[in-house]
C-alpha cells in the first residue's frame, strides 16, 4: 500500500500536519507518564508464581533425591531441577546445568571462558586477532551488548520470516574463521516474535564452520511463551544436529524468569557431552555451586513439563488482551495509512514495528515528549545503529489494559505525524 501522506497534495499535507499537531498538542498537555520500553512481566504475571513462596518452610526437608539442598555441592544443580530443565529443552539431564537465575549470565560467562581460555582446544578468542559475531537484526541488543563489551566485532545479519538469512550465515560461517559464533532467539523472537522455520534450524545444524570453536548461541528464552489458541513448534536443535551427523556446535540456553519472577527465577543451559564437560570445568573455578533453595521452591511448585504449560496458561490470560489490543489500535490506526508494517507473533514479549525509513528516532523522540517512553530506536541492531532507522520494539506485557491502550494511541499519533513530516521533507 503506498503512503497516503506521499500521495497528499501540498495543501492536503500541511493541513493533515496541522491536524495530527493539534492532536499531539492535546496529548501532551495530558502529562502522560507511560513507559512501554522493556518487555517486563506485568505485577498481574509475578503475581501467578507467589504461591510459590508457601511452599517452603523451616519444617521443609531440605533433600532432593537423596542429596542436601541447604549445603555447598551440586555445581550442576538439583537433580529435579536439572530433569525439569531438560524436559522444558527437550534434552537430556546429564547435559543439563541449573545455575543462577539469569541466562544472560550463563552466556557472558560462557563468552568469557571462550575469550579467555579457549573453547575445545582451541586459543582463547582473545589471543586470535579479530573476533566477529554474527547477530540476527532487528534483534536482541543485551546478546550485542555481551559481545561488545569484549571487543568482538559485531555483524548484523538479516531476518527474514523463518529466521535469520541462512545463505548470509552460511557465507560468514563457512569462508571466515574469525566468525567465532551467532546469537539466537529461536522460538518467538526478540523482537520480531517469528519461530525459525524446520528449514532454518535444519540449516544451522548443516553448518560446516571455518572455525572449529564456532558456536552457536541458542537462547530459547520464549519456548513455553505462547499466548494464542495454537502457538508455534520449534524443530530441536540437538534432533537437528543428530540428523545431520553434528556435533560440538551448539550452546542452549533457557530460564524461568518470566514464567516464575524475574531475577529471582532459575536459569540452565545445555550443549553436548563434550562441550558441556569444558563448561562445567570453566564454571567451577567461578562457583561453589548454585542457589539451591529456590531450584527446590521452582520444582514444588511447575513440578514438570506439564506443570509449566499449565502455569504460562496463566500468562496467556494476562499477556494474550494486551498482544491482541496491540494489534487492534495499529491496525485501526495505520493499516490505511501504507506508513508501517509491524508482525502478528502468537508467543513471546514482542511486536517489531517498521515505519517510514528514517522515522524510528523521531518517532521514539516525540513519544517521550508526549509521556510514554519506548525502548530507543536502534536498539535492535548491533551498537544501536539501525541502517534505515525504521525499527520500533513494542513492548506492551508491562502497562496495564488502560495505560496501554492509551500509550498505543499516542503512538499511532506520533508515527502519523512524523511520517507526514517526513513526507513534507522529501519535497
Amino acid at each position: 500500500m503506498p503512503n497516503m501522506y506521499e500521495a497528499m497534495t501540498d495543501a492536503e499535507l500541511d493541513a493533515a500536519i496541522a491536524e495530527l499537531e493539534a492532536e499531539a498538542d492535546k496529548v501532551r498537555a495530558l502529562n502522560l507518564k507511560l513507559d512501554m520500553a522493556r518487555g517486563k512481566p506485568s505485577p498481574e504475571q509475578t503475581a501467578l508464581s507467589k504461591p510459590m513462596l508457601d511452599l517452603l518452610t523451616s519444617e521443609t526437608d531440605l533433600t532432593d533425591e537423596g542429596v542436601a539442598v541447604d549445603n555447598y555441592g551440586l555445581p550442576d544443580g538439583i537433580p529435579s531441577a536439572r530433569k525439569l530443565a531438560a524436559q522444558i529443552l527437550g534434552v537430556d539431564a546429564a547435559n543439563v546445568i541449573v545455575n543462577g537465575s539469569s541466562s544472560l549470565n550463563l552466556m557472558h560467562d560462557t563468552v568469557c571462558h571462550a575469550f579467555l581460555h579457549g573453547i575445545g582446544g582451541e586459543k582463547p578468542w582473545s589471543q586470535q586477532g579479530e573476533v566477529k559475531f554474527l547477530c540476527p537484526a532487528p534483534g536482541y541488543d543485551r546478546h550485542f551488548t555481551v559481545t561488545q563489551s569484549f571487543g568482538i566485532k559485531n555483524i548484523p545479519v538479516p531476518m527474514t520470516a523463518d529466521g535469520p538469512d541462512m545463505d548470509v550465515v552460511r557465507e560468514y560461517v563457512e569462508n571466515d574463521p574469525a566468525v567465532k559464533g551467532i546469537w539466537c532467539v529461536p522460538m518467538y523472537a526478540n523482537p520480531t516474535g517469528i519461530t525459525y522455520s524446520d528449514e532454518t534450524v535444519r540449516a544451522f545444524a548443516a553448518l560446516k564452520p571455518a572455525a572449529p570453536d564456532f558456536r552457536v548461541f541458542w537462547d530459547n528464552a520464549y519456548c513455553v511463551h505462547t499466548f494464542a489458541e495454537e502457538g508455534d513448534t520449534l524443530l530441536n536443535i540437538f534432533d537437528a544436529l543428530a540428523e545431520a551427523g553434528a556435533d560440538n556446535l551448539v550452546y542452549e540456553f533457557g530460564s524461568t524468569a518470566k514464567v516464575t519472577f524475574p531475577s529471582s527465577g532459575i536459569a540452565f543451559m545445555t550443549a553436548s557431552p563434550a562441550d558441556m564437560a569444558e563448561i562445567r570445568s570453566a564454571f567451577s573455578v567461578m562457583r561453589v555451586g548454585p542457589e539451591k533453595i529456590g531450584q527446590l521452591a521452582h520444582v514444588k511448585f511447575l513440578r514438570d513439563l506439564d506443570g509449566v504449560h499449565e502455569h504460562m496458561k496463566k500468562h496467556a490470560a494476562v499477556v494474550g488482551p494486551r498482544f491482541a489490543l496491540v494489534q487492534e489500535k495499529l491496525s485501526a490506526g495505520l493499516a490505511e495509512t501504507g506508513v508501517a508494517t509491524w508482525t502478528e507473533p502468537r508467543g513471546g514479549y514482542f511486536v517489531s514495528f517498521d515505519g517510514p525509513e528514517g522515522s524510528a528516532k523521531a518517532i521514539v523522540a516525540l513519544m517521550a515528549e508526549l509521556g510514554v517512553k519506548l525502548t530507543g530506536a536502534g536498539a535492535t541492531w548491533p551498537y544501536g545503529e539501525d541502517p534505515k532507522d525504521t525499527n520500533i520494539r513494542i513492548a506492551p506485557t508491562f502497562p496495564t489494559l488502560e495505560e496501554l491502550g492509551q500509550a498505543l494511541d499516542v503512538f499511532v499519533i506520533a508515527v502519523k505525524l512524523v511520517s507526514a513530516r517526513l513526507a513534507k521533507a522529501s519535497r
